[in-house]
């Protein structure tokens, strides 16, 4: 997978508000940010899938960083 993708999925996470990134269920969250990755970058699919299992592997991740943004 690119790198610059992988910096431009981390730049969305940080600037997503915390409180949409606790709220959605592990499908809707992932869903969401390929919603947004591919709106500023279109993907093939193929950087699709790639990009869809990195965030579920790193929904934990994700979350502990919005959680901590809302504290």
């Amino acid at each position: 997978m690119n790198p610059s993708l992988i910096r431009q999925l981390w730049a969305l996470v940080e600037t997503t508000q915390a409180t949409h990134l606790v709220n959605l269920d592990d499908a809707n969250l992932v869903q969401s940010l390929l919603r947004q990755v591919n709106t500023q970058q279109p993907l093939n699919s193929e950087e699709n899938s790639l990009l869809s299992t990195y965030v579920y592997s790193r929904l934990a991740l994700i979350r502990d960083l919005a959680y901590e943004r809302l504290a």
